[in-house]
């Protein structure tokens, strides 16, 4: 079956059983993070020293970094651990803003409800949330959310074994797969504002996980203009892999060029997508770096909205970049996740990259990545020291393509997942800016 073709096949609908309800024990709170870096420790006794950068950017102003883990599970759908102590296990990892997303799976029913929390923990791998797990997780978020200090979000993961799966944050409702095979329905309910009798997912924003994992990708990603603006994010790192060649090996084109080539404006993110207990400890694993310009859940959202994020797997890593075209005239920089106004000739980029004295004077690579076809089209390789603003120009026309991002690798290491021979972006990633698209008018 190819990628489009579950779209024209109605699958069996699907009837929900339910998870195993939430247990309890009070949720632990902790300390509030330094301006830098600090040290927090639950009741565990876990520390978790941030030896990270300042937060605030040397290339553009208003805006203050915040260390983002969006996408992690409890015993409410697959998890192991208990929902009441994942916030503070995450807030304790050092972490700013963090969400819960359980898996979404099975369409709800009368008699789902009524077994909720009856059938064994076993059903819950395949049921997912209920709906007093969705309340739950309000709940634990509610409790756990401090303004300034610490953002608690209450998000699903809306889950299709084939096409994939779709986080969904910010939404007073959720919905589950009601249909096998279909990506539409998720999108109509995306589109629909929350009403008396339909509910709707339009008060929120979503973001496409773990990207070619499931064999049909999204129906291909199949572009749907009504959503285009909430669904925000792709998942670039997910646990420790890397997903720019996912798929590759299999013959399947870059997630990264057939989201963005197929019209989504999506910033890039990472996740640890944690299933154990040890919701942002490990290191290694994916995050997200967000500038914002309010440390709350307003803010956060505005910032995902704007795409004014990017994805790496290092704890604590400072990333802002700024692109200017030729010709602009007295306009600014334009950051990551914006649009830039460009047709032909030389773009300058900033770069400010960090991550505390540690890494001064590590030799890294920033790499300028390009719709090309299966894979992207590397067009300029920078080699840099961490240290002070990297700025540098490359010649782009939009005729070649309307997206552009740029890849900070690590040249002395190996991609786990390679690409074509030989390709650039086979070397070690560190971290990936939001695009810029590039607009002729």
């Amino acid at each position: 079956m190819c990628e489009d073709d579950a779209e024209q096949q109605h699958g069996i609908s699907l009837t929900r059983r339910t998870a195993l309800g939430a247990a309890g024990s009070a949720l632990l709170m902790a300390g509030a993070t330094s301006a830098q870096a600090g040290v927090i420790s639950d009741r565990a006794g876990r520390s978790a020293p941030l030896p990270g950068a300042d937060r605030a950017s040397r290339i553009s102003s208003g805006t203050t970094l915040l260390h983002a883990d969006l996408h992690n599970h409890t015993l409410l759908s697959d998890g192991d651990g208990d929902p009441a102590r994942a916030f503070a296990s995450m807030r304790s990892a050092g972490l700013d803003v963090a969400a819960l997303t359980d898996h979404a799976t099975l369409s709800d029913n009368v008699l789902g409800d009524v077994l909720d929390g009856i059938l064994p923990p076993e059903y819950r791998d395949v049921a997912g949330l209920t709906r007093s797990g969705w309340r739950r997780t309000k709940e634990l978020a509610d409790l756990a959310n401090e303004d300034g200090a610490f953002t608690a979000i209450r998000g699903f993961e809306w889950s299709e074994p084939l096409l994939g799966h779709v986080n969904v944050w910010f939404t007073e409702h959720y919905t589950d797969v009601r249909q096998a095979g279909l990506m539409a329905l998720l999108f109509d309910w995306l589109a629909r504002k929350p009403g008396l009798i339909l509910d709707g997912g339009a008060d929120g924003i979503a973001g496409f996980n773990h990207p070619g994992r499931e064999p049909l990708r999204f129906s291909g990603f199949r572009y749907d203009p009504r959503v285009r603006d909430r669904m925000v994010s792709l998942e670039m790192f997910n646990r420790a892999d890397d997903y720019l060649f996912r798929g590759y090996e299999q013959g399947r084109r870059s997630p990264l060029v057939a989201c963005l080539d197929a019209g989504w404006r999506t910033g890039l993110s990472g996740v640890t997508d944690e299933h154990g207990t040890d919701w942002g400890h490990p290191e290694g694993k994916g995050r997200t770096g967000m500038w914002v310009e309010e440390h709350s859940r307003r803010g956060v959202k505005a910032a995902m909205l704007a795409r004014r994020f990017f994805a790496t797997r290092t704890s604590g890593l400072r990333l802002d970049a700024t692109a200017t075209a030729s010709g602009s005239g007295g306009r600014q920089p334009v950051r990551m996740g914006s649009t830039l106004p460009h047709t032909s000739g030389v773009v300058t980029f900033a770069v400010d990259l960090a991550r505390g004295a540690d890494w001064v004077g590590r030799r890294l690579a920033c790499q300028v990545l390009r719709s090309g076809g299966e894979v992207p089209e590397v067009v300029d390789v920078v080699e840099f020291e961490v240290g002070p603003e990297l700025r540098f120009r490359v010649s782009l026309a939009a005729a070649d393509g309307d997206w552009v991002v740029l890849r900070i690798s690590d040249p002395s290491a190996p991609n786990d997942t390679p690409g074509p021979g030989g390709h650039p972006c086979n070397d070690l990633g560190i971290a990936y800016s939001s695009p810029w698209w590039l607009a002729t008018s």
